[in-house]
């Protein structure tokens, strides 16, 4: 069975990134989302890296 990143059609709150990152890593997506939010507050991550990583994912 081969992998493959998609942005989540169910499990999300914006776009789905965190929830296709979620699914494709085995994670529960809420724990995807906090991580996300707290690399944006204090380790400099942009809001254009979710929104070209919105743009690039292919929607499942």
């Amino acid at each position: 069975m081969e992998r493959r990143l998609r942005r989540s059609r169910y499990n999300r709150i914006v776009a789905g990134v965190c929830g296709g990152l979620g699914n494709y890593m085995g994670l529960d997506p809420v724990v995807v989302r906090l991580a996300v939010v707290l690399l944006m507050l204090f380790a400099g991550m942009s809001l254009w890296v979710y929104i070209i990583m919105w743009l690039l994912i292919p929607e499942e």
